[in-house]
């Protein structure tokens, strides 16, 4: 199926005061073809996972190993400039000059190693930078959830520990707490520390991980079990299973027993449950007792009652245990037993709790395999899982793994992204920092001041930290129905964001932002243009030399993933744009430097609209 939408006939939002691009002559047919994505989202089938692949997703029943799957060659130690691109496409938030030329000097493994090195970007001493300006200007402001989003774009753009950041936005989409639901978008500071702690844990030990994911506040508030009260035979009050349910399925082993390849384990050709109802009613009963960080366990402080128990830290702090609201019951959990206690005691529970999920078999490729669809690819091969998996090792060491999805030959090897099954469609936030990046975007402010860009119709569709539900904007095993790639029955988590509207929004989102700049008119609206803009000027210089216009463009956009087809159309576009003169004088001066950009906007927006773009090989 084909979107026959033009964007250049889409009327201007209201922040544009002048025309951003021309209308195209009528054979510009090129815009319906380029902004098909639902060509590239229908049936792409150049888009999916590991040699040849077709299992399902792991923890799914149906999934099976793949036989006679084979081991690609390594790729050479020194890179090429376009595997240095193409492996910064999976390691960073998108390439730069300077970051591919560091790749090609230092190679793969070194640069990983020099990136791990680097100090973190904080993302709470962004926000509280940002609500000490505001308090500045008037006392009764404060920062929000706005400010947490622009400290992500400040360190996905132009952030050193690119390998780090994109590390934790991937976690973020494993271990998810959402600003959209209204107990954790009350606590912006707090979200902007959990970020932190993905960024710092993320990269050690998967145990120390789980438990700092568990006792983090944003956790508590968003999967309630801050708060989490013992059951109470008089009223019939049972304890909150929310969270003991979520960090089965979604952050430790899933529904069903895994194979260390990612495919469930069959007996008799049935699945096997990983854990039942009893599993979660016992796995509840450790997660009672805990609430807000503080000097004393009173009952004030446990309910959060305020002034007298609201300590200023308490949504940074890791939530600590009160004995009197900890069950005392024996606790049954995915075979272990915890006597009845005598003593409460929250925090032994919790110990053999998380002792016990993450020694489980599950936990190396259930996890292994969702790392390799958000940095590489969407339909990994079973083989391709199981070396990630052995990485991790009993020890769970989320480096080695990180490491692992990053340098296996299948991510590495260019041959084997050329199978039909691999590769992945970009989610939205991602399209918009490769660009970002790639074209040298600067901020006004220094703030990054983008914000929400949840609008599927005139945005992305899609804000970091802002998922609608725990389950992410996607499910790691999400096959879409009706497509090429469904019929085939490769996982495709990132199509689940993809339909009319929202192909048509992007369009919107990024046809605006080339003409004016991205985000908002400074921090208090009051500002001469959106903060965020892009630097076209080497192009704008090309505008009079369509091919090498448009050869610089999609050598940043593109790289290897363009052709002469593509290139051939595109400069076609670029040439039916109007250029009065080649040397402007001071009568058309205005008019021939407005025609100039254009053609530099319309070269940058069909590289950004191609199929080449949306989907990493």
């Amino acid at each position: 199926m084909r979107v026959e939408f033009d964007p250049l006939a889409l009327s201007q939002s209201p922040l544009q005061q002048q025309p951003l691009m021309p209308q195209a002559r009528p054979r510009w047919a090129m815009a319906s073809l380029l902004m098909s994505v639902s060509l590239a989202v229908a049936g792409l089938t150049a888009c999916g996972g590991g040699a040849g692949g077709s299992s399902s997703s792991a923890g799914d029943p149906g999934a099976t190993p793949n036989a006679g799957t084979s081991t690609p060659e390594p790729a050479p130690a020194k890179p090429s400039r376009d595997e240095a691109r193409r492996f910064l496409l999976q390691a960073s938030f998108g390439p730069t000059e300077a970051s591919i030329k560091a790749v090609m000097d230092q190679g793969y493994a070194a640069w990983i190693d020099q990136q791990l090195a680097l100090p973190a970007s904080s993302h709470r001493a962004n926000w509280e930078a940002s609500d000490a300006s505001l308090k500045a200007a008037k006392a009764t402001a404060s920062a929000g959830t706005g400010e947490v989003l622009d400290s992500f774009y400040k360190a996905a753009i132009s952030g050193e520990d690119q390998l780090r950041q994109r590390m934790a936005y991937a976690l973020s989409q494993i271990f998810v707490i959402s600003l959209a639901q209204g107990a954790v978008g009350d606590q912006p500071r707090g979200a902007a520390s959990y970020l932190d702690m993905l960024a710092a844990q993320g990269l050690g030990s998967y145990r120390n991980l789980l438990e700092q994911v568990a006792r983090h506040p944003m956790m508590g508030l968003y999967l309630s079990h801050l708060k989490n009260q013992k059951e109470d035979p008089a009223t019939g009050r049972v304890a909150d299973e929310n969270f003991a349910r979520e960090v089965m399925q979604l952050f430790s082993i899933g529904l069903v027993a895994l194979n260390p390849d990612g495919s469930a384990k069959l007996a008799a050709g049935v699945s096997t449950p990983t854990y039942g109802p009893d599993d979660i009613a016992g796995m509840a009963k450790v997660f009672t007792g805990w609430s807000w960080d503080g000097p004393d366990t009173d009952n004030g402080r446990f309910f959060g009652w305020c002034p007298s128990f609201c300590s200023a830290d308490r949504a940074i702090m890791p939530m600590q245990g009160y004995g009197q609201y900890h069950s005392l019951a024996e606790k049954r959990f995915l075979g272990q037993v915890l006597p009845a206690q005598t003593r409460a005691d929250p925090n032994a529970s919790l110990k053999l709790a998380l002792d016990t999920l993450a020694s489980h078999p599950n936990v190396g490729p259930f996890i292994g395999r969702q790392l390799i669809q958000r940095l590489v690819t969407s339909h990994p091969s079973p083989a391709y899982v199981a070396r990630v998996s052995a990485a991790f090792g009993a020890s769970g060491d989320m480096r080695a793994m990180l490491k692992a999805v990053l340098l296996d030959p299948e991510a590495r090897n260019t041959p084997a992204a050329d199978a039909n099954s691999y590769g992945k469609l970009r989610e939205p936030v991602l399209r918009l920092t490769q660009a970002l990046r790639a074209l040298g975007a600067s901020s006004d402010s220094g703030a990054w001041l983008i914000r929400s860009t949840d609008d599927p119709g005139s945005q992305l569709g899609q804000s970091p930290l802002r998922s609608p539900s725990v389950f992410n904007f996607y499910r790691p095993g999400y096959v879409a129905a009706g497509s090429e790639t469904g019929a085939a029955q490769l996982t495709m988590p990132e199509l689940a964001l993809v339909n009319e509207t929202s192909v048509a929004g992007y369009s919107v989102y990024m046809r605006n932002g080339l003409g004016n700049g991205f985000g908002m008119s400074g921090p208090d609206w009051k500002a001469a243009r959106p903060d965020v803009q892009l630097d076209l000027s080497a192009e704008i210089a090309l505008a009079d030399k369509p091919t090498e216009l448009v050869g610089a463009v999609v050598s940043k956009l593109l790289g290897a993933r363009s052709n002469a087809t593509l290139q051939a159309e595109i400069v076609a576009a670029v040439e039916s744009v109007k250029l009065d003169a080649l040397k402007a004088d001071a009568s058309n001066q205005k008019t021939v430097d407005e025609q100039r950009r254009n053609r530099a906007r319309m070269a940058v927006y069909l590289s950004l609209m191609a199929p080449e773009y949306l989907v990493q090989k």
